[in-house]
């Protein structure tokens, strides 16, 4: 899903109040759809586009039935009639106060939008967004009077830093829809209230999806599972780091053959890693594919924790970007241990 993502023409909008629950703080469900003029539209197109700004998609899930998901079923009627927004608009407003009782849950504005025909992936699709602004900004409002100005402050939203929202592709509607989501306060346990009790999404196991899971695997294989198997170096793994995420960032597609073949190399080794990744799915109820389109974005998102460190002491820190052999262990007669590093030129 490498194409840019637009917001298509707000159709239908309806906004409540929702508080904390655990604390007792109720709602304030209107009576009536918001009613917009253009001004107001391009604002709030601005404060709604923030979850199109990711390449990790979602889907709606429940452990039994599809349909027994909330936001899945009042969605999917959404879509069936978009002209009953606001009917749905409270059903999900309600549900999303039942999931809010965790006492540090911050109460705030919750909207939901129906947009028609947002580009996606090339295609005109529409969809529905769940958004809640739970933080206020202070803003100063400056008016002339007199001779003079008068200087007052405010509270408001800044509709470039939106909290949670979720936009929902009237796409895959079998497999829980496509969703794309922004949480930017799930920092504590609490927060991830919006992502696993509203929603309640699992990953889309998608192009960037199995990326991203690969070399989060492939990752730890090399730093946990290799060390307690193998005598290797901290050269060695760093060799394999820098193979595997040249491999991703080389190929257009993977396949697990071809990398075990060109990364891995020797056959017990490639054994332990067929291993490790049975194990690992298991441990984690997920599912790596053998053969997959990669994503770029999603090895550009890894690329940061394959980043091969020697940390020497407290004294220094040796960043390994290539050859191997370029490096050499060794120890004085007095015991000191040290590297010996061979290079061209210095930059």
């Amino acid at each position: 899903m490498s194409e840019e993502s637009v917001l298509g023409s707000i159709d239908h909008i309806s906004v409540h109040r929702v508080g904390n629950k655990g604390n007792e703080e109720g709602m304030v469900l209107s009576e009536i759809p918001l009613e917009l003029d253009w001004q107001l539209t391009e604002a709030l197109q601005e404060y709604f586009k923030a979850p199109l700004k990711t390449q990790e998609y979602y889907k709606l899930h429940h452990e039994s039935r599809l349909d027994l998901n909330e936001v899945y079923s009042y969605v999917d009627a959404i879509f069936q009639n978009p002209e009953g927004l606001h009917e749905q608009s409270v059903n999900l407003a309600k549900h999303l106060f039942e999931s809010s009782t965790h006492p540090n849950i911050k109460g705030g504005e919750f909207y939901t939008v129906f947009f028609h025909h947002c580009l996606k992936d090339g295609e005109l699709i529409d969809a529905v967004g769940l958004f809640k602004s739970e933080n206020k900004d202070t803003f100063l409002k400056v008016n002339p009077a007199g001779d003079g100005f008068v200087v007052k402050t405010d509270q408001g939203v800044d509709v470039k830093k939106l909290d949670k929202g979720a936009i929902i592709f009237n796409t895959k509607r079998d497999g829980g829809f496509v969703v794309a989501v922004v949480d930017k306060t799930n920092k504590t346990n609490e927060a991830h209230y919006w992502v696993d009790d509203f929603l309640h999404v699992r990953p889309l196991e998608d192009a960037f999806y199995q990326t991203k899971e690969t070399l989060a695997m492939t990752r730890d294989f090399i730093t946990k599972e290799l060390p307690q198997q193998y005598d290797v170096s901290k050269t060695d793994q760093a060799d394999f780091l820098n193979r595997s995420i040249a491999f991703f960032k080389e190929q257009d597609s993977f396949d697990m053959s071809e990398f075990e073949a060109e990364v891995i190399i020797q056959p017990d080794v490639i054994n332990q890693f067929k291993q490790y990744k049975e194990e690992y799915q298991q441990e984690r109820e997920m599912y790596i594919a053998d053969a997959f389109d990669i994503s770029s974005p999603a090895v550009k998102k890894q690329q940061g924790v394959f980043k091969s460190v020697l940390k020497l002491d407290k004294n220094f820190s040796v960043y390994i970007h290539g050859d191997k052999t370029l490096i050499q262990k060794g120890k004085d007669d007095d015991g000191r241990k040290y590297y010996k590093l061979y290079y061209q030129e210095e930059k």
